[in-house]
């Protein structure tokens, strides 16, 4: 957890160095599909991919000519999850798992001017953290535990098209545990990590 407040101290720093006062600010909607699974702890458990939606608003500053910003943004994001136990007789356990949360992504942020098309389509890439707040929790079995916050960190590449439209995906790596079996297998706990991808559009004024 240290070495990932300092990463993200250092994202912040390298934002504010490159941002100038006169930095474009732009807002917008921004709605999308998520498909996401879990990583265990545990090889005895393994999980399907499993589609959800997400949508908000986003807020984005980009530094002129070098292209180099920050976007934010607050989203409604539902993961559904399937996961199964195989046990020594060869039968199959499910389990279906449904989680609301309010996601706050903040990504580092780089468009690419390419000259003679830059105001028709400009690609970009971007990477950070985001932060994810439960807020339900449904069709869990008894024996699992859902964790309140979640930590991931973003990898991602898209779009923007004539200034406005912004078509992004990007793969979310789980750093914290989004999930615990309170069972006992080979001598512990069980735990679960988000790993998911995530396809959005957004339209920015």
């Amino acid at each position: 957890m240290k070495n990932f407040k300092r990463l993200l101290i250092a994202v912040i720093a390298i934002v504010a160095l490159t941002m100038p006062a006169h930095a474009e600010f732009k807002i917008g909607p921004r709605v999308g599909l998520t498909v996401n699974s879990l990583k265990f702890s545990d090889d005895l458990w393994s999980s399907d991919n499993r589609a959800g939606f997400t949508g908000g608003l986003q807020v984005e500053f980009t530094a002129p000519v070098i292209g180099i910003g920050m976007d934010a943004s607050v989203m409604y994001v539902r993961r559904d999850s399937k996961f199964y136990q195989e046990d020594a007789n060869g039968e199959t356990s499910y389990t279906n798992l449904s989680k609301d949360w309010i996601e706050i992504p903040l990504n580092l942020k780089w468009k690419i001017n390419i000259i003679g098309i830059g105001k028709i389509i400009k690609p970009y890439i971007f990477t950070g953290p985001s932060f994810a707040f439960l807020t339900s929790s449904k069709a869990i079995s008894e024996a699992w535990e859902s964790k309140k916050f979640d930590v991931s960190w973003n990898f991602g590449f898209g779009a923007e098209l004539i200034n406005h439209l912004q078509i992004g995906a990007s793969y979310g790596i789980g750093m914290t545990k989004a999930a615990k079996h309170l069972g006992i297998s080979n001598g512990g706990d069980v735990t679960g990590r988000n790993k998911y991808w995530t396809v959005t559009a957004a339209w920015l004024f």
